[in-house]
């Protein structure tokens, strides 16, 4: 069956690389269900765990007929099953959620392969929000420091791409190993820009940014990035001392750090998918338009939209139904990146239902555990 799935993914592959000049655009909408379809039998079948669960619900693949009736596992059971369909001689790769270290992690195992699966996919859809190159500071630390981490898997594939050194790193790990910044590291690198006036891009968690702006305030820094500077933050505050409301951390950015509010772009991602959710104004959709985006993809400003490989649902928490326009419920996500693993996933995290495609991220639910990438920053 792993033959089956490496079939598959190459045409995924080939089909993601294809979409960065949009040529592949309508084969993805118009075939996004029977790609679904074929990747959830193939699941099932060689998934014993995700099978065991599919048959529990009465879903198998001879009465599923379409995509948004495929089984969806919680991001829960991730902790306590292999839901994998790697052999552990296979394994090259871990990604584990993000938490308190009283939590037990959810685990994603990768192959090689379906690391270039995850590759493909979240350079492809980075490459249209963020184009391919330029300067890059990524608050975090570094791959060797977080080897588990898939944001920062994320990032150092982008700065792979991007050329870059690994100086573009200017988090740390501390002892208890939390991520800090180093703040001398990234003011060096924000002055450098400002001096140049060759635009930079930051990148890193909520609180992340929020040390770094609280650490320019106390020692009265300000900067005025060039033109076309931006930001990318990803994370909540849950359980840390100091919450900030979204619209006030991208008011602070823009107060310290003179990038304008359309070039904050927001990411939406977890260990257990391969594909990452952007928020998007129309002004910061320019960038994608500029690689051959056809007009019709421009989203409404600050909601989230996944690549057209996957697809976002907004279902209701008590019967597991879509919601209507408008409404709240639970995010699941059918990402067929997630090629090697289970492609339906359903969240703890709210969201309100903006279109067919899109969703406005209200957080986690009350009774969720606390997890997020912005929870391993001191």
């Amino acid at each position: 069956m792993n033959q089956q799935l490496s079939s598959f993914a190459a045409r995924l592959r080939e089909l993601i690389e294809r979409y960065k000049s949009f040529s592949g655009e309508q084969e993805l909408k118009e075939g996004f269900d029977s790609l679904a379809l074929e990747l959830f039998a193939f699941q099932f079948k060689s998934n014993s765990v995700y099978r065991k669960i599919c048959e529990a619900r009465k879903l198998t693949p001879n009465v599923v007929e379409h995509w948004t009736q495929i089984s969806a596992v919680p991001t829960s059971a991730f902790k306590e099953l292999e839901l994998t369909n790697l052999a552990p001689d296979e394994r090259v790769a871990i990604f584990h959620s993000s938490g308190t270290t009283e939590q037990k992690p959810s685990r994603h195992f990768h192959s090689a392969e379906s690391l270039a699966v995850y590759e493909a996919s979240l350079w492809s859809w980075f490459r249209l929000h963020f184009g391919d190159e330029g300067e890059l500071v990524f608050l975090t630390p570094n791959a060797s420091a977080a080897p588990r981490s898939s944001l920062i898997h994320m990032f150092e594939t982008v700065r792979q791409m991007f050329g870059l050194s690994e100086a573009a790193f200017t988090g740390e790990l501390s002892a208890n190993d939390s991520w800090t910044v180093d703040f001398a590291a990234t003011v060096q690198r924000l002055k450098i820009a400002s001096e140049t006036g060759n635009p930079l891009t930051l990148l890193g968690t909520a609180f992340s940014f929020v040390h770094l702006l609280d650490h320019l305030v106390e020692n009265n820094l300000q900067f005025d990035l060039p033109e076309g500077s931006r930001v990318m933050e990803t994370g909540g505050y849950k359980n840390r001392s100091r919450l900030l409301p979204k619209a006030e951390l991208h008011l602070l950015i823009t107060k310290q750090l003179g990038i304008t509010p359309d070039n904050i772009i927001c990411e939406y991602g977890m260990s257990e998918l391969s594909s990452q959710a952007y928020a998007v104004t129309r002004d910061k959709w320019q960038v994608a338009r500029s690689y051959g985006a056809s007009d019709h993809l421009s989203p409404v400003a600050s909601h989230f939209h996944f690549p057209p490989w996957a697809r976002a649902q907004i279902v209701s928490p008590e019967n597991g139904r879509e919601v209507a326009e408008g409404e709240t419920g639970l995010i699941r996500v059918f990402d067929l990146a997630n090629v090697f693993s289970v492609a339906a996933i359903q969240t703890e995290d709210l969201a309100i239902r903006r279109g067919d495609d899109g969703f406005e991220l209200i957080g986690r639910t009350q009774l969720a555990a606390a997890r997020g990438c912005s929870l391993m920053t001191a």
